[in-house]
């Protein structure tokens, strides 16, 4: 695992925030300083540009650390370092020269509004469009979900084109007809401040052009996607908040004992099969067997610390509630096909009697 002073030092902050983190539709703003102040938003930056290079099993590790801590932040974390993979994939080096640097500083703040392009079906009239001009493009639609939206500096979007094909862009937020709506009413994670984002005719110069025109950008520009191994690693960071607890709470309660052990042992399985995709390389079959692996964990260890909490676990102030409200963000972020159906073949088993 990732170690220093000054992160040890990070990781206490994010944990006394924690709960407010994900409870109030304010930004964190002690937490996300002090990942500035552990070097965490230099991570994954190539050096070049100002940053750690960061990449495979280290940054893994560090997240996973991160995750346990506030879940809130490190999801706020993975949307912007997924920004900026994209730039770093993108090819636009003259973009890469002018926001890395300042990114890695914690400077600015870059998000991703993606999710129309994952969710977007042929002969369907697509939410977020591009229409070629003179000077490079004209967007006009709605992105339905932009983590940090009214933090953010630039958002790298996706937009599709008349003639289906698609771009990836970079869309400063300042820009005449971007407006951001109010921060969306989530049942966790209120923290993100995620929120909705229009463009009414809006002018991008194509300076801006990070990737495309091509029939699926996201596949063809690198390997800034969501949903793969870093999603995965956020559910076993939360798992292991769930796990901790049970293994602190075992020391006076011997009759935890043995849950605890078997949930941790799942933990160390999922954990070290990760690591061996990110150093082998990750098809996207293996990424979706792992996340709905890392799915379940996250249900069943939060469920566990709930019920070893009894009622006070109940209460708004203790972390159980949190982590069992959390898990459940799993279930709908950035969750592929095959990951959903086994994640639904897990809660309804095909035995009748599974659940006695």
């Amino acid at each position: 695992m990732l170690s220093s002073p000054q992160l040890k030092n990070a990781l206490e902050i994010l944990r006394s925030n924690a709960n407010a983190a994900d409870a109030d539709p304010v930004w964190p703003s002690a937490s996300w300083q002090a990942l500035r102040e552990a070097g965490v938003l230099r991570w994954c930056i190539p050096t070049a540009y100002g940053g750690d290079g960061l990449e495979g099993v280290p940054l893994l590790e560090g997240y996973e650390q991160l995750a346990e801590a506030c879940l809130t932040t490190c999801f706020i974390l993975s949307q912007r370092d997924a920004a900026c993979r994209r730039l770093r994939d993108g090819e636009n080096e003259a973009l890469r020269r002018r926001l890395l640097p300042p990114l890695a500083a914690g400077e600015a703040f870059s998000t991703v509004g993606l999710s129309q392009l994952t969710t977007a079906r042929q002969h369907v009239r697509p939410s977020f469009s591009a229409r070629a001009a003179d000077n490079g493009f004209v967007l006009d639609g709605t992105i339905p979900w932009v983590t940090g939206a009214a933090k953010a500096d630039h958002l790298i979007i996706g937009a599709v084109l008349e003639d289906r094909q698609q771009i990836l862009a970079v869309l400063p937020t300042d820009l005449r007809g971007v407006t951001i709506g109010l921060v969306l009413d989530l049942m966790a994670l209120e923290g993100s401040l995620t929120a909705e984002l229009r463009c009414d005719q809006v002018q991008l110069p194509r300076a801006w052009l990070l990737a495309g025109p091509a029939e699926r950008v996201m596949a063809a520009a690198g390997r800034g996607g969501t949903g793969g191994l870093e999603t995965s690693c956020l559910a076993l960071g939360l798992s292991g908040a769930a796990i901790t607890y049970l293994q602190q709470e075992s020391v006076s309660r011997p009759e935890l004992r043995t849950t605890a052990e078997r949930l941790d042992h799942s933990r160390q399985n999922l954990r070290t099969e990760m690591h061996k995709l990110a150093e082998a390389g990750c098809t996207a079959e293996a990424a979706s067997a792992l996340r709905a692996r890392a799915n379940t964990l996250a249900l069943r260890s939060t469920q566990a610390a709930l019920t070893a909490s009894k009622g006070s676990g109940f209460l708004r102030q203790h972390p159980a509630q949190r982590w069992a409200r959390q898990a459940m963000f799993f279930l709908v972020w950035s969750c592929p096909r095959p990951a959903a159906e086994a994640t639904l073949a897990y809660l309804a088993p095909s035995d009748p009697f599974a659940c006695l």
